[in-house]
């Protein structure tokens, strides 16, 4: 599912623990991560649950990148999802442009979290655009992750 798709389902549902549903479908909707995958280097720090992404770096001088991702927590895994969506398959230079706050402001899912969850939500963005400014060499900096 593409952001748009997903910003437009939060904005079609009015009641939150209808959205909470359909943060838990994107979850179980995420292609599963091979158990290889689930490894210490695949692993997120800073989140309370236990969450992974692979990411994969293509070549070039603003190469792609895919993320691949998955969470022992229900919730989590849809929360996984939603991050998937907006960063995966994007240039480094459009990863580090994209401000996640403003989407996740969109579709109220900042002020709905626990502060460890949105804690944990920080922790996998910042990761992201940490290796979109690695895969860009050390002269890129990541934007502040909000």
């Amino acid at each position: 599912m593409t952001i748009d798709e997903i910003i437009d389902g939060f904005e079609f549902i009015d009641d939150w623990e209808e959205r909470i549903r359909f943060l838990i479908e994107l979850g179980r909707d995420l292609e599963p991560l091979p158990d290889e995958d689930h490894n210490a280097a695949n692993k997120v720090q800073g989140c309370a649950s236990q969450v992974w992404l692979k990411t994969e770096v293509g070549s070039g001088e603003d190469p792609v990148l895919t993320f691949r991702g998955d969470s022992d927590a229900h919730l989590v895994k849809g929360l996984v999802a939603v991050t998937i969506a907006l960063y995966s398959g994007r240039t480094a230079r459009q990863i580090l442009a994209t401000d996640a706050g403003e989407t996740f402001d969109r579709i109220q899912l900042r002020e709905h979290l626990t502060p460890q969850r949105s804690n944990g939500l920080r922790s996998m963005v910042e990761r992201i655009k940490r290796e979109a400014a690695g895969a860009l060499g050390a002269e890129a900096t990541p934007a502040a992750a909000s």
